[in-house]
């Protein structure tokens, strides 16, 4: 994210500079499209089960990232019944007021359409968005998902920070925006799953992490995945479904066992 730490998060803590090894950046590219492929060729064979009994989703795409980026997630989501929507801002360009305002009122806006709780899955970036929802609007925000979002002080310097400084620049950046970060860092005010990647090439997964000793329920799923393909990995897509599925008043610790089963045994 921004560089808030300074030097705190510098070379002294990571010595390459901030981020995963140059290695797994490098693999981000063909690994994407392998999780595409099978993600789409897994949805050929499986048997749809619509389980998400239309309840309201929003989906909030990552840093440079636009809700295209996000359409495979939200087709699969679709596909289990879930009434899942974009953030339609376009590309997601950091905290800067528009796109402040503009997810406060996409929010609000389907808020008021379905007149109950709406889940909130963040990718990257859009995690720690999503997280900031959770805290402003805690009795609106079912549950939110986070998929590989760096949210933690420890996690500030990933292999993107050099273009939230970029962008900063550029785009300017809203007063608001530490302490939207401050507020965002404290305890999740809704059940909230962290899933991430060792593997991961852009952000680092220890800053992803969220602490489990708390209520509402926090919890953590590793999955083998690449950071740009968390929106298109079919492991990454079986955790979503599984956890939006979940009951916030009889939550269900995550089992990979009922995930799988909740997949392709028959009901």
């Amino acid at each position: 994210m921004y560089d808030f730490e300074g030097d705190k998060t510098g070379s002294a803590a990571n010595p390459a500079g901030g981020g995963p090894h140059r290695a797994l950046l490098l693999l981000e590219a063909p690994r994407l499209a392998g999780e595409l492929v099978a993600s789409h060729a897994i949805d050929l064979v499986a048997p749809r089960r619509p389980s998400g009994d239309g309840r309201p989703v929003l989906v909030i795409p990552g840093f440079h990232a636009t809700d295209v980026m996000t359409g495979r997630l939200r087709s699969h989501l679709r596909r289990h019944d879930f009434r899942v929507h974009g953030w339609s801002q376009g590309a997601n360009m950091g905290l800067t007021d528009p796109l402040i305002d503009g997810l406060v009122d996409r929010f609000e806006a389907l808020r008021k359409q379905y007149d109950e709780p709406v889940s909130v899955v963040g990718w990257s970036f859009g995690g720690v968005l999503a997280r900031w929802l959770a805290h402003s609007y805690p009795g609106d925000v079912r549950q939110v998902v986070c998929l590989g979002s760096p949210w933690r002080a420890e996690g500030e310097r990933t292999r993107a920070t050099a273009m939230f400084e970029r962008s900063r620049r550029k785009h300017g950046l809203s007063d608001r925006a530490r302490p939207m970060v401050g507020l965002l860092r404290g305890p999740v005010p809704v059940p909230c799953t962290a899933v991430f990647s060792k593997s991961d090439g852009i952000v680092p997964w220890r800053g992803c992490v969220v602490d489990l000793a708390t209520t509402p329920p926090a919890e953590n799923v590793v999955v083998p995945s690449s950071h740009v393909g968390m929106v298109a990995n079919p492991l990454v897509l079986d955790v979503v479904v599984d956890r939006l599925c979940q009951d916030p008043e009889d939550w269900q610790e995550f089992s990979w066992r009922r995930a799988l089963a909740r997949k392709w045994v028959k009901p």
